[in-house]
């Protein structure tokens, strides 16, 4: 299987912001929320799972696709674009978003031509 997201450059990144802010790992995962073992986990080599990645990826202001190769080569269906922007606007509760995107879809399902 082809890794996707390139963890070493994530871990060497993350360590970059940590020594900037002059931090200690533990303060660092304090700071993200996150154990301090999903960091230990990282830096050998593991993984993060989505809800630590998310939360680090916030903790440092990185972006995702820094450590995707290929990330953003081309771009994605509009559909999926305009969901992605649906479950991101602060002004719509989850519940809202969802309705949004379930009229969406489906009326895109019945207008587009295909």
């Amino acid at each position: 299987m082809t890794d996707h997201f390139d963890s070493e450059a994530f871990y060497a990144a993350l360590n970059a912001a940590r020594l900037g802010r002059q931090m200690t790992w533990k303060e660092v995962a304090e700071e993200a929320g996150v154990n301090a073992s999903t960091l230990s986990r990282i830096g050998q080599g593991a993984k993060p799972d989505v809800n630590g990645l998310a939360a680090l990826l916030t903790w440092s202001n990185l972006k995702a696709e820094m450590f995707i190769p290929r990330a953003g080569q081309q771009e994605a269906e509009p559909i999926a674009r305009i969901t992605a922007l649906l479950r991101a606007d602060p002004k719509l509760s989850g519940d809202k978003a969802k309705l949004m995107e379930d009229i969406v879809i489906s009326t895109y399902k019945k207008l587009r031509d295909d």
